[in-house]
Parts: structure tokens; C-alpha cells; sequence
């Protein structure tokens, strides 16, 4: 096979620079170049840390569960699915290793900067479970406010004036970022307590009352907001220094 041989399609040889041109033209080549950098930038740098060791029994270990959790346990069905995945059991073994290491250098480049990330980005992963009644005009929500006060139940007013969608679930907007909220709602908010009445808030030309039902804060603790963290940092690294590279493509 020539050196610049690709592919082959039945018995047709589809050259690199006709892979290239194929890209081209539909448009992929682009993207198709940027996961070779991702790729590459991820491998140098896991290359390059010394601390980024991974014991062999881990990647064995982890074979051997794959491999029980999908009844690969028999040697030749084993070999039947790597065949059918259009792989072998070199470059199966070295992609799971692969996902170890990968793990492992997201968390040393993310982990230094996760508690002034998750402060910077707080606000915005702090949630907030509000129900609301949204009207035209601000008689009528001090009106509905005395009302309720008064002791009429908050969902049927909602269900009877609210314009908003939601009036069908009794205005419960459910869990909403705090970061996204209006200025006067955040601020109200933010002095409440669960439970409290807050308005009528103007919001452009409505008018809403809000009710306070839980605050969820966001918390390190959770694993799954850490992980999308820490998934953040690492994208924004890998981006930097894939623009800092400088790319020629060698295909004629």
C-alpha cells in the first residue's frame, strides 16, 4: 500500500490527500483538524507530567468489569465485539488507559484553580425554586399581594391571573440559576426567607409576585457540579493552547 494511501473502499484507494480534499469540500476539515490538536496537545502534556503515572492493574481491572458488565466474559465474544467496534485489544487497552490519564491531568490542571472557579461562578450555580403570578398592571398584583395575605391560597390566584405559562402548575417556575434573574427579583431574593411573598416586582412592562419556595445553593460537595467544573477549566486550558499553536497543513 502507497505511502499516502488512506483508505480503501472495496477495492478503491482513497489517497490523504483525497481524505483531505473530501473534508474540505463538506465542510469537516476544520473540525476534523481540531480533534487531531486536542488529541495531540492532550497526549504531550500527559507526556510531559511526571505525576501522571497510572498502574497497570487499574486499566486490567477495569477491562475485566467492562468486560463482565457486558457478558464479554468468554474469550471469543470478547474478540467477536472488538472486531464489531472496529478495534483490537492493543488500542482498546490504550484507550482505557487513555480515559485514566485523561482524569487524572484534568484534574492537575483544574484542581489549583476549582475554589476561586466555583466562587467566580457561584452566583450562577446557586438555584432558586420560585412560584409566581405574573399580571399587566400593578393594581391588580398589590391587590392579589393583600389577598394573599389575607389568606387566599397563592396557586389559585395563579391559576385564575397569571398570564405566564406556568399558571397550569400553579405558577411553580421550579429550580432557576440566580445568576439569570432580574436585578430586583436577585435583590429580593437574596433577603427572603422560604415561604415569603416577594413584590409586585417590575419586570419590563408585567408586573410579578413571587414566592419563595427553597434556596439550592451549590456546593463542592456535589461530585457531578465539581466534575462540570473541573471539565470547564480543562476546555479552557486545551483552548489556549490550541490557539497558541502554530499549524500548517502538509498535505499537496
Amino acid at each position: 500500500m502507497e505511502s499516502s494511501s488512506f483508505l480503501t473502499v472495496d477495492d478503491r484507494l482513497i489517497s490523504v490527500q483525497q481524505a483531505v480534499q473530501h473534508l474540505q469540500i463538506s465542510g469537516k476539515l476544520g473540525q476534523f483538524i481540531r480533534d487531531i490538536l486536542r488529541q495531540d496537545v492532550i497526549e504531550q502534556e500527559i507526556k510531559a507530567r511526571t505525576e501522571i503515572e497510572l498502574s497497570p492493574a487499574l486499566t486490567e481491572q477495569a477491562i475485566i468489569d467492562f468486560r463482565l458488565k457486558n457478558e464479554l466474559s468468554d474469550p471469543q465474544k470478547f474478540q467477536d465485539w472488538l472486531n464489531n467496534s472496529g478495534t483490537d485489544y492493543d488500542t482498546f487497552h490504550a484507550t482505557v488507559a487513555f480515559g485514566f490519564k485523561l482524569e487524572k491531568l484534568k484534574s492537575a490542571i483544574a484542581d489549583p484553580k476549582l475554589g476561586e472557579y466555583f466562587i467566580e461562578r457561584k452566583i450562577f450555580l446557586d438555584r432558586v425554586v420560585l412560584s409566581r403570578i405574573i399580571v399587566d398592571n400593578r393594581e391588580l398584583a398589590e391587590e392579589l399581594h393583600t389577598q394573599i395575605e389575607e389568606g387566599t391560597s397563592f396557586e389559585q390566584l395563579a391559576r385564575e391571573y397569571s398570564l405566564a405559562d406556568d399558571k397550569i402548575v400553579n405558577g411553580m417556575m421550579g429550580p432557576v440559576s440566580r445568576g439569570t434573574m432580574p436585578d430586583k427579583l436577585r435583590a429580593a431574593v437574596d433577603v427572603a426567607g422560604s415561604g415569603d411573598i416577594l413584590g409586585p416586582i417590575q419586570l419590563e412592562e408585567r408586573y410579578g409576585l413571587f414566592r419563595l419556595e427553597q434556596l439550592l445553593p451549590a456546593s463542592l460537595e456535589d461530585t457531578q457540579l465539581k466534575q462540570a467544573l473541573q471539565n470547564e477549566l480543562f476546555e479552557k486550558w486545551l483552548a489556549e493552547k490550541i490557539q497558541k499553536l502554530t499549524v500548517k497543513l502538509q498535505v499537496k
